[in-house]
């Protein structure tokens, strides 16, 4: 049965491994590792280049449908995003990732048709970025759970860690921010049709389906160009709470402009009365990448990337305060929005 009508609980477990191998076999031509482990040679990790002193880098982010999906996802785009955002955690250190595992939790009532659509949506990711899906787990759970582990291999020299930026750094951001806060506002608070409103559809879909991330980090990695770097997962404020707490005696001040400011949440703000504020640094899931760079390597960095066709803005700098400043309209203010924090009663931000 390959989908259709029929349930999960229709073909089992064993069904849904057979199921996920012939899926696999169409879309990737590999089939499944049917052992107790998972194993992988390191030369064939390694590759043909020459690594110094290599270190495996993994990363595991959960994805829960009931706190992860808006109600306008589908299930393809569960898939995707689910992959996209273990992706995006290890890009951002300079890390290209080389393969995946994933076990997967589901109600037994599960349409399999459903299950199919989901795991078109992890392969597809797994083949826009050559990532090898070695197999993983599938288990009946109360929620949809995705819960990749994504791996790679980098010189230790060449990663980017969050410690490291010294104050004077240029911060900069390899994407603009906002698209995400108008995406979940237009999906969650306004509950807006969709269709009628395409002038948005950029940030709908940063939501449902965002897009292949960049790959600045892996070229300002290998060059040494960078020294801290960190994704916008959970939220701008929080990303750059995060770097703080792993550089203490360090801040920020921030340039509230074009460079920060996507001209699609910038739109929306006016239009809909929504505050600028909480959609730039509140809303998460935007896996844009944040740098902060030796003012001495800034133009060396931009060139390197220039010459991919990427850009970097420059959005603030390093300071020696604790503390994250807003520069805004000639004023400097101090931020006090926190983003998002699983498993927390507490409000995202104190009052503005």
């Amino acid at each position: 049965m390959e989908g259709g009508d029929g349930l999960v609980e229709d073909v089992g477990e064993n069904g849904l491994i057979d199921l996920i191998e012939r899926m696999m076999l169409k879309k990737l031509g590999q089939g499944l590792v049917r052992d107790d482990c998972f194993y992988q040679a390191l030369d064939e990790l390694l590759g043909k280049e020459e690594i110094e002193e290599p270190q495996l880098v993994l990363n595991s982010d959960m994805f829960v449908s009931k706190t992860d999906a808006p109600p306008q996802m589908t299930w393809y785009q569960m898939g995707w995003k689910a992959v996209i955002m273990n992706i995006s955690d290890l890009v951002v250190k300079g890390v290209f990732p080389r393969a995946i595992l994933i076990s997967l939790g589901m109600r037994p009532s599960m349409r399999l048709e459903e299950f199919r659509q989901l795991f078109e949506g992890i392969l597809e990711a797994c083949r826009a970025w050559n990532i090898t899906y070695i197999g993983g787990d599938v288990n009946e759970t109360e929620d949809t759970i995705i819960n990749p582990t994504v791996y790679g291999i980098q010189s230790k020299k060449s990663i980017i860690y969050r410690k490291g930026m010294a104050v004077d750094d240029v911060v900069v951001a390899n994407g603009k921010f906002g698209l995400t806060g108008v995406g979940f506002d237009i999906l969650l608070k306004r509950n807006f049709n969709i269709d009628e409103h395409e002038e948005y559809e950029n940030s709908v879909r940063a939501v449902l389906e965002p897009k292949i991330l960049g790959r600045e980090a892996l070229i300002l990695g290998n060059k040494g160009l960078v020294s801290a770097s960190i994704d916008s997962s959970d939220g701008l404020a929080k990303s750059l709470l995060d770097l703080m707490k792993s550089n203490p005696s360090t801040g920020f001040e921030l340039y509230f402009d074009e460079n920060l400011i996507h001209e699609e949440a910038l739109r929306y703000s006016t239009e809909f009365q929504s505050s600028l504020m909480e959609l730039i640094f509140n809303a998460g899931e935007e896996f844009v990448h944040i740098f902060t760079i030796p003012p001495q390597k800034l133009e060396q960095a931009r060139y390197e990337i220039q010459l991919q066709g990427g850009t970097l803005y420059e959005i603030g700098k390093v300071i020696s305060e604790e503390k994250i400043y807003i520069l805004k309209e000639q004023r400097r203010e101090e931020l006090k929005y926190r983003g998002f924090l699983h498993l927390s009663k507490k409000e995202s931000h104190d009052a503005q």
